[in-house]
């Protein structure tokens, strides 16, 4: 079983449902806004369905490709097999005759397999993912660990962004979330965004991302160099993904 499935997750007789599939270089997290400039006929298709209700609750399933160099996927093995649905939010059309759109990371799924369709879009029989309960998602514990990772965000912001404009999570965040959010705002490899999005605990989310951007605050402060501005990565990352 690949690393990123949850070992517990596969029993008989779970219910799956149908779900559009647009496999990316990249992970989406739940809350977490991705803008996307669609211009392929299939995911312009996608769009189109999407907008005239063809596809339910205007809702599709983001998944990371394994391979950075695959772009056209056709195997379940070319996948991680968690991935992130993504509510529509906002549609324009272009020149060209494609979209910019607005999304949001909304629900987590585990994809069991891919599924032959009539679209010409991917399409795949998937399992909702949610957390494991926690014993007190807001006493003593999750509180400590929540004050960690925002320290930890603050001095990988204070590193990577130095002047630029960032601001922490709201005060209101919930715990289930915060990780996310922390993780949104900084440069992390696919891989180590995928183990957030894959762990189902909220307080071992917290402790992963803290010890990420710990080590990754410590690079950035060891090397003297800094990321792309977080603002613009997030067009080349759009554009890298989509070409």
């Amino acid at each position: 079983m690949p690393a990123d499935c949850p070992s517990d997750r596969r029993p008989a007789g779970r219910r799956t449902e149908q779900l559009p599939l647009f496999p990316l270089h990249t992970v989406l997290l739940p809350g977490v806004h991705l803008p996307l400039h669609i211009f392929e006929p299939r995911y312009r298709q996608l769009v189109d369905d999407l907008v005239r209700g063809v596809v339910p609750d205007r809702e599709f399933g983001v998944i990371a490709i394994r391979n950075a160099v695959v772009s056209d996927v056709d195997r379940l093995g070319q996948l991680h097999l968690v991935g992130c649905t993504a509510r529509l939010r906002e549609v324009s059309a272009t020149s060209s005759g494609g979209f910019d759109v607005v999304t949001t990371g909304t629900r987590r799924f585990l994809l069991h397999e891919l599924t032959p369709s009539d679209t010409p879009y991917l399409m795949g029989d998937v399992e909702w993912l949610p957390d494991e309960p926690t014993l007190d998602p807001d006493g003593t514990t999750a509180r400590t660990l929540a004050e960690a990772a925002r320290t930890a965000h603050e001095r990988y912001c204070d590193a990577a962004w130095h002047d630029d404009d960032w601001s922490p999570p709201s005060a209101s965040t919930a715990t289930a979330d915060l990780a996310y959010r922390l993780a949104a705002d900084c440069v992390l490899p696919l891989a180590e965004h995928q183990v957030l999005l894959t762990e189902t605990n909220p307080l071992n989310r917290l402790r992963l991302v803290t010890a990420l951007l710990y080590r990754e605050a410590g690079f950035l402060t060891a090397l003297r160099a800094v990321p792309m501005p977080h603002d613009e990565l997030n067009d080349v990352v759009a554009f890298a993904t989509l070409n």
